[in-house]
């Protein structure tokens, strides 16, 4: 891993003992997917930070320093970017009225490309706040409970409810069913993130913004997550729900996500 740290202009040689993300989790990141060096949806990821930053009160760094750093780092690799924005600011939960950023900037290995998925169902329910829903925040206990449940489990990933039951999402990526030949995926309005990539996709297939339980999800035509390191993973199993074949609208959706991010293209071994 290498890494970049800064306080609003300033190099940082490490992170500031006061710095509210590891005391508190007041903290948001993204997570982006490089193509030779280059952000396709870079633009996408910095909205969403801002907006993200609004909720929260966080102050703001300069987008385009921002962006000059990452692609120094990044060297021309096809890698993933996570920056990540906080501030310094002692002790107690009053936030300090003002105060330079803090970002960080890391690059890291692509995760591999994987087959179709077997998904379990978590035990571990995500909690209903309507102001934290769809921030990507760095408090991700809820996230790190469920996918321990799945690595014991042996799966690949596995799909988390809130606490009325409602589906909402995998641990790290959104959902999206297919029911009588319309796309559907949980609406996030209490829990969840709102990913990047299902912002695109509710975009190109005029997807359904619905409540989701478990049977609707486990006798849907087909059945797909997503996020913006590795773009649609089909899901072949869930629980004792098969789904032999990758749908042919999944390939189509593949394709059509390729055309706005050539990472994202389908590697053979992911369809």
């Amino acid at each position: 891993m290498t890494w970049r740290l800064f306080q609003g202009d300033a190099p940082l040689a490490a992170i500031p003992a006061d710095e509210r993300g590891l005391h508190y989790g007041e903290s948001l990141f993204e997570t982006l997917r490089s193509h030779q060096g280059s952000l396709p949806w870079w633009p996408q990821h910095w909205a969403r930070l801002v907006a993200g930053a609004e909720r929260l009160g966080l102050p703001l760094p300069d987008a385009s320093r921002v962006k000059t750093e990452a692609m120094q780092l990044l060297a021309g690799q096809d890698a993933a970017l996570k920056l990540r924005l906080s501030r310094s600011g002692g002790r107690g939960y009053a936030a300090p009225d003002e105060g330079a950023p803090l970002w960080m900037l890391s690059v890291h290995p692509l995760p591999a490309p994987q087959a179709p998925l077997r998904l379990v169902w978590c035990d571990t329910q995500l909690g209903l706040q309507p102001q934290l829903a769809g921030l990507k925040h760095g408090n991700r206990l809820e996230q790190i409970l469920a996918r321990r449940e799945v690595q014991q489990q042996g799966a690949d990933e596995g799909l988390v409810c809130d606490s009325q039951g409602h589906v909402i999402s995998a641990t790290s990526a959104n959902l999206f069913v297919l029911k009588d030949g319309q796309w559907h995926t949980p609406s996030l309005q209490s829990a969840g993130v709102a990913g990047i990539c299902r912002a695109h996709l509710l975009a190109e297939t005029n997807a359904q913004i619905t409540q989701l339980g478990r049977a609707e999800v486990e006798s849907a035509e087909a059945v797909f997550i997503c996020n913006a390191l590795r773009g649609i993973q089909p899901v072949r199993q869930l629980g004792t729900q098969l789904w032999s074949q990758v749908h042919p609208a999944i390939v189509t959706l593949q394709a059509r996500l390729a055309a706005t991010h050539p990472g994202l293209l389908t590697h053979p071994e992911a369809s």
